[in-house]
């Protein structure tokens, strides 16, 4: 292993030229209302039909609302630098393209690997997630699902054992053939779901507000009872961590910067735009829901549904219940959705096979690559617990975003001269806030998601240097290829 290696990198003009051949492959049909549609659709979803409370419950109290706020903030300048960086290289890939053209094309292995198990195993949980409201919603018309095919195996029931999760796989099989059919067509279903689901969101709020008693937000942080991360300073930003999971809507966004109808414009407007709408939802979200129940309820998969108990209106019960299955199928639709983007880009630098970047004549999607992510997505719905799934939490996505905001310093020193549609504020300063902020939520999450994290990443190293760094097109182009 060589050093020089290591750190091969491609410059940002050879990104954007091969950014600009390979877009003949892929359709530019996004305009700036579906990509902040995009955004919303996976930001808004798991963070407020399930994560609220949860987090609420065991970490922050109604100090939820400043968890929030501290995770909006530290996506706010994230997101700034994620806006500079996807007007200037206006391809898919996401922070993994940004990290090729500045840091070189080992850690932009290691970013893109990290980036499969936020995105991939982020789709099953929200998959697992969907089942159960799925099957709450039927119960309720009186068409039931037998438990042993709506939950894990092993999971225990009734009478036994289950079996597998039928519904999460149909919504994971149902969405990944929507995907591979065209990126227009799951643009309109999003955005149709989108609307559903903040109309859902927001009637909650307004609604629910009148029926709020203050004394349950006394204390707002409620005392630590003597453990890091249990309520107190130390929950809320241990809080903050775990939400964090329901802001990567904003990284998702950047991967479709390829089919953008004008990305130097459409694309900091997407981000930031969706980013603004759903980090003001989420605090007002929270605020309306711990003023509802007392934040030690809200240990449950279906928070909203609990605060709609203390209103009383049981017609809205059933609308909430529909909200948040269409919140957590846009949640899935663009999950999928990014992960295929970045398998593409990766397998059109050689890191991955060929497969991957196999683009339909006919839809101009990687349907092949949309194919075996949903498969494999479907799998690990079916058969893992959420549970399991839900501790594959925010860490990576944090590192990634470190890089994101080291990209933009780097960019700024050896790019000076290059055109930027936009440009971030306030450098190195904004950038330098990004980071810190990303390490604080970092430092705040529990050490077995830095252990599993490493593991993850031991696999990765396995597969970039048995596969990756021979098939290299970037090395082999050099001269450099093992």
């Amino acid at each position: 292993m060589d050093a020089s290696g290591l750190m091969a990198r491609k410059t940002v003009d050879d990104i954007v030229s091969g950014g600009e051949a390979e877009s003949q492959g892929l359709s530019r049909t996004l305009g700036p209302f579906s990509i902040i549609a995009m955004g919303i659709g996976a930001i808004i979803g798991a963070g407020i039909f399930v994560l609220t409370g949860t987090a609420a419950a065991q970490y922050a109290g109604p100090g939820i609302m400043l968890s929030f706020v501290l995770g909006g903030v530290a996506c706010a300048f994230v997101g700034l630098c994620y806006s500079e960086l996807s007007a200037l290289i206006p391809v898919a890939g996401s922070s993994y393209t940004y990290t090729y053209a500045t840091l070189g094309e080992f850690f932009a292995w290691l970013i893109g690997w990290d980036l499969i198990l936020e995105y991939a195993m982020g789709a099953a949980t929200v998959a697992v997630g969907w089942s159960g409201y799925l099957t709450s919603i039927l119960k309720d018309v009186g068409l039931v699902i037998p438990a042993r095919f709506a939950h894990a195996p092993g999971t225990a029931i009734e009478g036994g054992t289950a079996l597998f999760n039928l519904p999460a796989v149909f919504i994971v099989a149902a969405l990944t053939l929507l995907l591979m059919r065209g990126t227009k067509e799951s643009a309109r279903l999003n955005n149709v779901m989108v609307g559903v689901k903040l109309v859902v969101v927001l009637s909650f709020i307004a609604l629910g507000w009148r029926y709020t008693n203050s004394a349950n937000w006394s204390p707002v942080i409620p005392e630590n009872d003597g453990t890091f991360g249990h309520f107190g300073y130390s929950g809320v930003l241990r809080g903050a961590g775990v939400v964090f999971f329901a802001y990567i809507g904003f990284d998702a966004v950047s991967t479709a910067a390829q089919e953008a109808k004008r990305p130097q414009k459409d694309m900091p407007i997407g981000i930031l735009g969706s980013l603004a709408v759903c980090t003001i939802l989420y605090v007002l979200v929270a605020a309306v829901l711990t003023g509802l129940v007392p934040y030690k309820d809200l240990n449950v998969p279906d928070p909203i549904a609990k605060g709609v108990d203390v209103i009383g209106i049981g017609w809205f019960g059933a609308l909430i219940k529909l909200g948040a299955l269409s919140g957590l199928t846009t949640v899935i639709l663009v999950l999928l959705y990014g992960q295929s983007r970045i398998f593409y880009t990766m397998a059109s630098d050689g890191l991955l096979p060929k497969v991957f970047s196999h683009v339909h004549p006919t839809y101009q999607t990687p349907y092949r690559s949309q194919a075996m992510i949903g498969v494999c997505v479907a799998l690990v719905a079916a058969l893992v617990p959420i549970d399991i799934l839900g501790e594959m939490v925010s860490i990576g996505t944090l590192a990634a975003f470190c890089l994101v905001c080291g990209a933009v310093i780097h960019l700024r020193r050896s790019e000076k001269g290059m055109k930027r549609p936009f440009r971030v504020p306030a450098v190195p300063l904004v950038p330098i806030l990004g980071i810190l902020s990303c390490l604080l939520l970092m430092a705040g999450l529990p050490l077995d998601t830095w252990l599993r994290l490493i593991i993850w990443m031991a696999i990765g190293l396995v597969v970039y240097f048995t596969y990756g760094r021979r098939h290299s097109v970037l090395r082999r182009k050099n001269g450099t290829a093992a």
